[in-house]
């Protein structure tokens, strides 16, 4: 377990928060067996666990480690527990732990991205029940039928840096443009999608410019304020025409921004160069790789909204820090000798998407992925 996040948990300590040499922790004893630390400051007694996603746990670290790997790639809760011996239940128990802690550790990372592309599109699968299978009040309810996972990729990157669960409305659209902003700098990316005409409003709502419109007559009340597209704001659509189920013809049209801005911005992207969204769609089957849930024409579904969360932000955790990413490897300046008695040569670089963006400069491990702490909420 890595103990270097480590830090004080009393609020009151002047060590709050501050981890490695600063944390000021000392070794004291073993608790469970995990180390515990005291603090030199104000004598509080610190677990290694707390604050990591191994708080509580009782299996041993290493078939905890390898189960929640197996879960992160794609495998079938029962599945997992016949391979570790496990009870499903056990395994149940663990998803909220695991996605809560998986979530604190990318609001923690994903913050002031720099983001110059990003395309939208959004999953279908469901929940307990396919949508023409619900009775009326469950319609009502509006908890299980169909459920839409909303997706905002940067190909550059291929990182998400915002997702969500939910239905196909305007509503989520708009949470889904929301939590992109929250995770982004100022800048505003050129965005791409298909014709989903929600995110067009979404875009509007959340980076339009409040502004008084002209007065049509003269005399009357002053027209109510209105949103308009800022200047910088560039977003065009992919249209698919289908004839008996399969594409016949793919056209392009511009929503906001000019078309001097588009070739603009395509011209400086260093993965495009024509409007698409190829990247969010290939992102799309390794999200269903990755979850048992996500799953087309199987058996495997979601019971429960919640738990469909907690897998996938487990699922993206694990693909954003532990796992390389094909296309993000860099060659190597020289090429670096293999050991064994068949040696080879090293040529590429492994980087996972978090390295792309500058958000680590190692490939994590699982074990680092549940023991890293991030800091308190104050200190960010």
């Amino acid at each position: 377990m890595n103990v270097d996040t480590c830090y004080c948990r009393n609020r009151h300590c002047r060590a709050y928060g501050l981890t490695g040499k600063k944390a000021r922790l000392k070794f004291f004893d073993w608790h469970r067996g995990a180390p515990r630390f005291r603090c030199q400051v104000c004598l509080s007694l610190v677990s290694a666990r707390t604050g990591t996603a191994y708080a509580g746990i009782r299996t041993n670290e290493l078939t905890y480690r390898y189960a929640v790997s197996a879960l992160a790639e794609g495998l079938a809760l029962r599945a997992v527990g016949r391979m570790f011996g496990l009870d499903k239940d056990t395994l149940c128990s663990w998803l909220p732990r695991l996605g809560e802690h998986c979530e604190e550790v990318m609001n923690f990372f994903f913050r002031d991205l720099h983001l110059d592309e990003c395309q939208l599109d959004e999953l279908w699968t469901f929940v307990y029940k396919k949508e023409d299978q619900l009775e009326p009040i469950e319609q009502l309810l509006s908890v299980y039928g169909d459920a839409w996972v909303w997706i905002a990729f940067s190909p550059v990157f291929k990182i998400v840096p915002a997702w969500l669960v939910g239905k196909r409305t305007l509503q989520d659209a708009r949470k889904l443009i929301f939590r992109l902003k929250t995770a982004t700098d100022e800048h505003i990316p050129f965005f791409t999608s298909d014709e989903l005409p929600h995110y067009a409003d979404a875009l509007l709502e959340v980076y339009g410019e409040l502004k008084q419109p002209p007065r049509q007559g003269s005399r009357g009340p002053l027209p109510a304020p209105r949103k308009y597209p800022p200047p910088d704001l560039c977003y065009a659509v992919v249209v698919k025409e289908r004839e008996r189920g399969r594409v016949a013809n793919i056209t392009t049209r511009i929503v906001y921004g000019t078309e001097e801005q588009i070739r603009t911005a395509l011209r400086h992207s260093p993965v495009n160069r024509a409007i698409n969204t190829s990247g969010v769609e290939r992102n799309n089957l390794t999200i269903r790789q990755h979850s048992r849930r996500m799953g087309r024409k199987v058996n495997a579904f979601s019971k429960d909204r919640d738990f469909l969360e907690y897998q996938l932000t487990l699922a993206f955790a694990y693909y954003h820090f532990v796992i390389p990413h094909r296309g993000l490897r860099r060659r190597l300046p020289q090429p670096i000798p293999t050991k064994g008695p068949n040696a080879t040569y090293k040529k590429w670089k492994q980087v996972t998407p978090a390295m792309a963006a500058g958000l680590t400069d190692h490939i994590w491990t699982m074990d680092e992925l549940l023991s890293f702490r991030p800091p308190p909420r104050c200190l960010w």
